[in-house]
């Protein structure tokens, strides 16, 4: 009888779809604990420090358009934090007036809300001089 029962769970139109039915579980466990919208970074100036007070922008990708999805400032130790992204595709850029900008980057999510902390700083560099 033991016998039968282990030949049972161990035959593969058993045992894959309970791999599959754990995995697809896990993953939405994982998901429901990382979908606060949060997005997290810092922000270095052209000498790698710290900047407090750039204005940090953050757009939705869409497949035509750019959507504003607001800005913030960075803190004294140049970080920034912005919550309740509902995107999975978003496009951020650092900004100090009268100094210069940061490159876009894109940041691409596995899931909307994904909680997320960038990789790399947001690094701003030096607008050229003006001849004029």
């Amino acid at each position: 009888m033991t016998t039968t029962w282990l030949r049972l769970i161990g035959h593969r139109f058993v045992l894959i779809p309970f791999c599959l039915a754990l995995t697809a579980a896990a993953w939405n466990g994982y998901v429901s604990l990382h979908d606060g919208g949060l997005v997290r970074g810092v922000v270095l100036g052209p000498g790698g420090a710290a900047v407090a007070g750039a204005t940090v922008s953050m757009m939705e990708k869409n497949f035509t358009t750019n959507s504003d999805r607001g800005s913030t400032r960075t803190r004294a130790d140049g970080s920034f934090e912005f919550t309740n992204n509902r995107s999975h595709n978003i496009l951020l850029r650092a900004e100090v007036a009268g100094v210069g900008r940061s490159e876009q980057i894109t940041v691409r999510l596995y899931f909307r809300s994904q909680n997320v902390t960038l990789d790399a700083p947001l690094t701003i560099k030096l607008d050229p001089p003006r001849n004029g």
